[in-house]
Formats: structure tokens, sequence, C-alpha cells
């Protein structure tokens, strides 16, 4: 309760004595203190909240940016850098193409999330044979064994990935566009180019060329079955952590089998019934 000298001076509107001014100056700092408290806290929820910024200006920017993801945990973040050129069309149900394609650059985010959280689990279970798969990765280039590659991909995705991009290079073509070269060679035959948008610069394909490979999604349901196989990924990747949680693997080649049959059999399911859609389940190569 105030003193009977503060309550004075705020009933009567009388001058407060020294007592009182020193009162009134604590009362006030707690006040300030408690404002800047308040403000430091929202200031940072709000960055918790937001991604972090990424330098894409330049091509040369964007695939070091890729690389800078990976360093600072994002990869969640690196379907971002891919630019996909939706048509202007609306489905049947009201899902415009380009909202078809979001939907599959989210889902695609958080199936790397998960699969970056998997990979340092088993990295802090697993710390010796993480690191001889590490030490075995030079082979990757030369055409290693696909279980080697799988048990990095799934132990050390950041250091796999990382050592990917790495061997990309960028040529400016002066166009808005930018050739992608591995080792000196045109990036998959040259499909995998880098264009700028308003955005920046970011990764992308051949639109036309793709959907004369007959299997670049065309309808609502298409783009849907790929959303539901990127979800069905990170669902059986979340399987798999809760088992590495509960300490069911004891080698990390256990631990990658396991991860491959229940990710392999989304997998298989999705590719089915995408393939059915297509028409071209049955045919060679389908």
């Amino acid at each position: 309760m105030a003193s009977p000298e503060l309550q004075r001076s705020f009933v009567h509107g009388a001058p407060p004595g020294d007592g009182a001014r020193r009162r009134i100056g604590r009362v006030a700092g707690l006040f300030r203190r408690a404002a800047a408290a308040v403000l430091v806290l929202g200031a940072a929820f709000a960055g918790g909240c937001s991604d972090p910024l990424y330098d894409t200006a330049t091509p040369f920017a964007a695939l070091e940016s890729a690389r800078t993801m990976l360093a600072d945990g994002r990869a969640d973040l690196l379907p971002n850098l891919i630019h996909l050129q939706p048509r202007d069309i609306t489905y049947a149900d009201g899902v415009t193409e380009a909202s078809a394609i979001e939907d599959v650059r989210r889902k695609t985010g958080d199936m790397l999330g998960r699969l970056m959280r998997v990979g340092s689990k088993l990295n802090e279970r697993f710390p010796g044979e993480v690191a001889a798969e590490g030490a075995a990765a030079s082979a990757l280039a030369a055409g290693s064994r696909f279980g080697g590659v799988a048990r990095r991909l799934l132990s050390d995705p950041r250091g796999l990935l990382d050592e990917q991009f790495a061997r990309l290079e960028a040529t400016d073509l002066g166009d808005g566009t930018a050739a992608l070269e591995i080792d000196g060679e045109p990036a998959f035959g040259g499909t995998i180019m880098l264009v700028e948008t308003r955005e920046g610069w970011r990764f992308t394909v051949p639109i036309e060329l793709a959907r004369a490979s007959g299997w670049w999604p065309d309808t609502r349901e298409e783009w849907a079955v790929v959303a539901a196989m990127m979800l069905g990924i990170e669902n059986s990747l979340r399987d798999f952590e809760r088992e590495v949680d509960q300490g069911r693997f004891r080698t990390l080649r256990q631990a990658s089998e396991r991860a491959g049959r229940i990710v392999g059999e989304s997998v298989a399911a999705q590719s089915i019934i995408y393939a059915f859609m297509k028409g071209k389940a049955g045919q060679p190569g389908g």
C-alpha cells in the first residue's frame, strides 16, 4: 500500500516530498524495465517465428545460400530455392496449379526437415559408423554402391547434400538464366538450370521439356499424389525417428535397412498410383 504522504500527493494534488519522489521514481523505473522486457521478448518471438533471409541476388549467391541453409540446419528451406512456372489454370475444386505446386514445395520442405532431424540423431547414436560413411563419400561421384549412399543420406544428409552443392558451378548467360555444371559437365544433362525471378535466382527445369517426358504432373490429382508422396516419406521418417529414440537399432546398417523398408513401401505405393494415373503402369520403364 502507498504511504500516507504518497496518497496525499495523488489525492490532493500536493507536491510530493523527497520520500514520495523516490518511491515514484522506483515505481517508474520498474515500469520502464517491465516495458523493455516485453519489447525484448516480443522481438525474440517475432524473430523466432520468421525464416532467415538468404542472398539470391546472383546465381553464385543462390548456390552459396543453398550451402548456408544446410550449415544452418535449415534444409526445410531448400525448396524455396526452386522455381516451377505454373500454368494460369484453376482446377475443378478451386485450387490453382500455383497452389498445388506450393503444397508440394511445403511438404518437401517438411520432409527434408525431418530427414535432417533423423540424421542428427543417428549421428549422435552411431558417430563412428557415420564418420566411416563420410570417409568413403568420395566414391559417390565414381558410382559407389547404393546402400552406402543411402546410409550416408540418412545419417549425414547435411554433409552429403553440401558436398553435392559444392560440385555445382553456375555460369551467368546474361539473359536471365544461368547454366549449371557438375564437375565441369552440364548438370543432369542440362535439364537443371538457374533462372532470375522477382524473388531472386532460383533452380528450375525447362517446363515444356519436363512435360514432354510424360511424367510431369498435369492434373490436380497428379499434383496431389506427388504431395502425398512427400507427406508419406515424412511420416515414415517420423515413425523411424520414434524407433531410433526407443533404441531399437544396434548399428547404423540395421537402422538404415529399417528406414529403407518403411520409406520404400510408402514411395512404392504412391509411385504405383501415379504410374496408373499417367497410364504408364506395366510399360517399359514405367
